[in-house]
């Protein structure tokens, strides 16, 4: 259950899939990862797909607190082309 946003646009390429579950289970790649690890994880799909756009899909019960955590990790990595997918109105 994705939150819904107004202002979001459908992604052509969605390359690189993060996963957030209401238990704030995180998966890429249809493996269940920490979320120390996701900085890794997405570096070797970044390394193997540069044009990746990297979109988190966070369910609407999920924490915010693991979502900022994520997206913060991305930024300090310089992994600025990320999106937060939302079912549009």
């Amino acid at each position: 259950n994705r939150p819904e946003g107004s202002s979001g646009r459908p992604q052509e390429k969605a390359n690189i899939m993060i996963a957030i579950t209401a238990d704030d289970d995180i998966w890429m790649e249809k493996r269940r990862v920490d979320v120390r690890a996701v900085r890794a994880n997405v570096e070797r799909l970044k390394a193997e797909n540069p044009e990746g756009t990297i979109v988190i899909q966070a369910d609407e019960e999920s924490s915010t607190g693991i979502v900022a955590e994520i997206m913060d990790s991305l930024n300090q990595a310089g992994f600025t082309d990320h999106v937060l997918a939302t079912d549009i109105n």
